[in-house]
């Protein structure tokens, strides 16, 4: 039993490394720059696997009733927040200034559970969101490689990470297993991206404008970017992230089926740190000793609620 632990502890930090260093490369080394798009792929092919397992017996995926799925779907909307704004931050923030922003979801949670739901928090919970939060306060005034928007991404995304959390546990009598979760996520987000991409704008104002463009354009420069966008469109690189991100979402489920929530966490921080430490060595990060003052800060913050998840196991 030990054994198999680990086994799916090591594969989930695997493919929690591949996902974050396939998706930083693809966003900011190849700069593909249009994230409906990106995440739209993503969600298609995760979708896909997911139903693929599912009818080879892989994972389970029950038939539930329509009003599990609805009372599901604010979540769904928060889970196309997610992954948007998180693609958007990425895209311009160096991997460990994210995970440090991303952490403060966290606190969201941590304030959501001592003043909503009045439950009792111990000190190392405590100070674990207090130096969580200082840590992400602290990093805009001393990131040398301080982008503005990508800060604001940052900023939507964790807020949409908290409240996906709360509402998460908030439903946990709901009949939707975690797997039920995220395959009603990957349609939801299949339906709204596709919408919201720029091919589908494209081609609905080109139908809507054809008789303009033909008089107005040779059709060779239609051709080429309806090319253009087409080659955009099957991008293989887009593609190719977005195996690790199922693979991701399954060894997470794995993970939290088979062991404690202290196990978990402490799983998590440690795929967390092998992450962040082997992309300053592939990626451009500059490294003062303020900004590692700061993602020190917030690496204790996540240790203590390491601990504070353990003992309360």
């Amino acid at each position: 039993m030990c054994m198999r632990r680990c086994l799916v502890g090591l594969t989930f930090c695997t493919c929690y490394l591949a996902f974050y260093l396939t998706n930083k490369y693809v966003l900011s080394v190849l700069k593909f720059t249009y994230p409906t798009l990106f995440q739209g792929w993503q969600t298609l092919i995760g979708g896909l696997l997911l139903h693929v397992s599912w009818k080879l017996g892989w994972a389970e995926i029950n038939s539930s009733l329509r009003s599990d799925v609805l009372t599901w779907l604010p979540a769904s909307v928060l889970f196309v927040g997610i992954i948007y704004a998180g693609s958007r931050a990425l895209s311009r923030l160096a991997i460990p200034v994210f995970l440090t922003l991303h952490n403060v979801a966290e606190v969201i949670i941590c304030g959501h559970q001592k003043c909503f739901r009045k439950e009792k928090t111990s000190p190392a919970k405590t100070c674990s969101a207090f130096f969580l939060l200082a840590a992400a306060g602290c990093l805009p005034f001393n990131d040398s490689q301080f982008d503005p928007d990508g800060y604001f991404w940052a900023l939507i995304h964790l807020s949409c990470v908290g409240a996906y959390r709360i509402l998460q546990k908030s439903q946990k009598s709901n009949a939707l297993s975690d797997i039920d979760q995220q395959y009603l996520n990957y349609i939801f987000s299949v339906v709204f991206l596709t919408f919201a991409s720029h091919p589908t704008v494209w081609l609905w104002r080109t139908l809507l404008h054809w008789p303009m463009l033909v008089s107005s354009l040779h059709s060779s420069q239609v051709i080429s970017s309806a090319s253009w966008t087409f080659r955009s469109c099957i991008s293989t690189d887009s593609m190719a992230a977005a195996v690790p991100g199922f693979f991701l979402m399954f060894s997470t489920v794995k993970l939290k089926g088979l062991m404690a929530p202290g196990q978990c966490a402490a799983w998590i921080f440690f795929a967390k740190v092998i992450t962040a430490g082997l992309s300053i060595l592939l990626f451009d990060m500059i490294l003062t000793s303020a900004t590692v003052g700061c993602l020190l800060l917030g690496g204790l913050g996540e240790a203590l609620l390491v601990f504070s998840e353990r003992k309360g196991a």
